[in-house]
């Protein structure tokens, strides 16, 4: 009997560690097919023929970019953490946290309970300007206690949708039209952001040109500070995303400010994709020791998933667009959703609970050495928003995919790199797996590292 008791509890000890290994293993990429298998092949194919042909870049198109053979992206069907699964049971290790969204991971736990409680209440949509919810009151607390300077807001569904709030409030504040941009930057592709947007511009801008108006001007980023006599907005990424991960020389974003408070001008920073603890401190400004502006754009990590934006400014800003007289001058039909407010007040309070800004820091810094020690390098930015100059980073994004990593470029010209934009929350296991796949895909311009272990379908059979 005492036999049969000693070998229950070993055979319960040997499963526990079993399954916590498989658990431990979940975390890193696992391939079953060839990159992109056949079901993300069969769905690329159907949405083609739906979907406008310049959403999704398809096989003749990628083969032009990335001068490899030809081939269709991978299709998501689940995110959780720092692992994306396809169509076809591929498991990859994401490094873009989904165009910079996922800071606390994909599907945050207490995001997503947020969303379900909304949903079983059920209140799922509320009407904009007409009628509020208590969700949306609560969010706008919770962005006012990240800013008291800012305290006031106006919600969006999108980072263009907060970069136009912000034009607008500039032009309402300061009764001037103009706005001042800078080369490299990237605040949106609807008509009133891609006016003030330089990054890729013979891509983005010059089809719509004729339709972009004469108000913006757009200086160096970095670069002297022209007369702001006409101008009423001055926008600007405090660290660019898109267009680099770049930083400003020190003292220009102080210029900047002292520019605009002497000739009567708002200063907005687009920190849409730096927000929220993505450089090491909760906002790029502050991280770069920076003045805080007027008025600022925030989205994309904000509610962890959930389409929702904000443009903040200070109550001078804010109050030039009146009282509302019934009719609001600016609204959406989904502002203020109440699923997304309710996600987005899970995701801060998630942020502060985990202190994101000292997350951030540690892995960036672990992510560096990590690079370092396998000879690659220059790596440039802050936190967990750098980038790391390689020969090719079209070919980096190509190679990594095939090796269970989901990475994108950033920047143009001189500052071409490959972005490492993962979630705050990822492991330093997952962070070595990046660092040994990018060595392997560029083994002679880096030092050695280890032999990648990628599980095939017979080693996760029966898990």
């Amino acid at each position: 009997m005492r036999r049969l008791a000693i070998a229950g509890v070993v055979t319960t000890v040997a499963a526990w560690y079993i399954t916590r290994r498989r658990r431990r293993r979940r975390k890193l990429p696992r391939l079953r097919t060839a990159i992109p298998g056949p079901k993300s092949q069969a769905l690329i194919t159907r949405l083609a023929s739906h979907e406008c042909p310049a959403i999704t870049a398809r096989r003749a198109r990628r083969a032009d970019a990335l001068g490899a053979a030809a081939t269709d992206p991978i299709v998501w069907a689940s995110a959780s953490g720092a692992i994306v699964v396809d169509a076809d049971g591929n498991e990859f290790l994401d490094v873009t946290s989904g165009f910079g969204v996922a800071n606390l991971g994909h599907a945050a736990p207490a995001v997503v309970a947020a969303a379900r409680r909304m949903l079983d209440r059920p209140l799922v949509h509320a009407m904009g300007d007409a009628f509020a919810d208590e969700s949306r009151v609560e969010l706008l607390e919770a962005l006012a206690s990240f800013l008291p300077g800012l305290p006031k807001g106006i919600l969006g569904c999108s980072g263009a949708d907060a970069v136009q709030a912000a034009i607008k409030t500039a032009t309402l504040a300061t009764g001037r039209a103009g706005v001042l941009a800078f080369g490299g930057g990237y605040h949106g592709l609807g008509h009133g952001a891609l006016a003030a947007t330089a990054y890729h511009a013979p891509s983005f801008r010059a089809p719509f040109e004729a339709q972009l108006g004469a108000h913006v001007t757009f200086s160096e980023f970095g670069g002297a500070v022209p007369s702001l006599r006409d101008v009423g907005c001055v926008i600007v990424e405090p660290i660019q995303g898109r267009g680099g991960i770049r930083e400003p020389p020190a003292g220009w974003l102080e210029e900047l400010r002292a520019k605009c408070d002497a000739e009567g001008a708002l200063l907005v920073y687009d920190e849409v994709y730096s927000g929220f603890g993505r450089t090491g401190a909760w906002f790029a400004f502050e991280a770069l020791g920076a003045p805080p502006p007027d008025l600022i754009c925030l989205g994309k990590a904000m509610a962890g998933g959930f389409p929702i934006s904000v443009c903040l400014g200070t109550r001078a800003a804010m109050d030039a667009w009146g009282a509302s007289r019934g009719e609001a001058l600016h609204t959406q039909t989904f502002l203020g959703n109440p699923l997304g407010c309710a996600m987005a007040r899970a995701s801060l309070r998630e942020l502060r609970r985990v202190d994101a800004p000292a997350l951030a820091e540690r892995r960036g810094a672990e992510l560096r050495a990590l690079l370092a020690a396998r000879g690659l390098g220059p790596v440039r930015g802050r936190g967990l928003m750098l980038a790391v100059d390689v020969p090719d980073p079209l070919r980096a994004m190509a190679g990594l995919l095939r090796r269970g990593v989901l990475a994108l470029p950033v920047g143009e010209g001189a500052d071409f790199a490959l972005g490492l934009v993962p979630p705050l929350t990822i492991e330093s296991d997952q962070l070595a797996f990046v660092a040994d796949a990018l060595a392997a895909e560029f083994p002679r311009e880096a030092g050695p590292a280890r032999e990648l272990a990628v599980p095939e379908e017979d080693e996760v059979a029966g898990r």
